[in-house]
């Protein structure tokens, strides 16, 4: 089998007939090959399998199939799940870990759409699979992923057979497109201000620090750098924050949040 992608290596060769392959890697690295016993489901496939509830849901038949074809996959911090113009043939599962998925203009600028975490799907893939067309955005592993891969014709085969797994792709699809209403609704609507105290206040550690820079911040709100440095010196002149290299420290949540509340 040819293994899950990492940069230019494609997702969409992978199929329900190929032997069952966990690849690793990072980018700039080659991926190597950790064989699994998909067929059979080993003991880590069906702790896999135990971190996407829904999946314990399905019907007998319908839940057969998908451990006849599922491909596990993981992937290391900073690999791609796919990119820009990729094409899709599987549809993707979440167990463990955290992706997130950002889109890229003409011009370099870049705003993140959504992330994933445990137990979620790629509704992104879910309407390229739906509409035979290639990724329009990029995805990237914050953290080590270990994920499940269906092929297309087992997607497909699921759809049709099986309401239970009918229902949890379009719940996902449903709420998410949703949220990506609410994002375009703060990137036309929204004061940088109160979106970027926001931020700030979700991405912020237990200590109240953040180790982003500048630029991290503008892909997070679909924002130019200048605009969030001009705003973050705005912030630590009132006393809010506190900036150092690469790091981001909240001095006074309670006046963020009152800013946040703006939205």
């Amino acid at each position: 089998m040819s293994p899950f992608t990492l940069r230019k290596i494609r997702l969409s060769r992978i199929n329900a007939q190929a032997s069952g392959i966990s690849i690793v890697g990072g980018a700039g690295n080659e991926p190597r090959r950790q064989p699994s016993d998909r067929i059979d489901m080993s003991e880590g496939q069906e702790a896999l399998l135990e971190r996407i509830p829904a999946l314990q849901q399905l019907e007998g038949h319908a839940l057969e199939l998908l451990q006849r074809s599922a491909v596990p996959v993981t992937l290391p911090p900073g690999a791609k799940a796919f990119e820009i113009g990729m094409p899709c043939g599987n549809y993707l599962m979440v167990a463990s870990g955290r992706v997130r998925v950002q889109q890229l203009s003409e011009t370099g600028r870049e705003i993140v759409l959504y992330r994933l975490a445990g137990g979620e799907s790629c509704v992104l893939t879910t309407a390229c699979l739906l509409a035979h067309e290639d990724y329009a955005a990029e995805a990237i592993a914050e953290t080590e992923v270990t994920a499940l891969a269906v092929p297309r014709a087992c997607f497909d085969a699921l759809l049709a057979e099986s309401p239970r797994f009918r229902d949890f792709v379009f719940s996902a699809y449903a709420s998410r497109l949703t949220d990506l209403l609410l994002l375009v609704e703060e990137v036309a609507f929204g004061h940088v201000d109160a979106r970027l105290a926001e931020r700030l206040l979700d991405l912020s550690d237990a200590s109240g620090a953040l180790t982003l820079t500048h630029q991290d911040l503008a892909v997070e709100l679909g924002t130019a750098r200048e605009v969030i440095s001009r705003q973050l010196k705005e912030f630590e002149r009132h006393g809010y924050v506190r900036r150092e290299r690469g790091r981001i420290e909240i001095v006074d949540a309670p006046a963020l949040r009152e800013i946040a509340a703006k939205t």
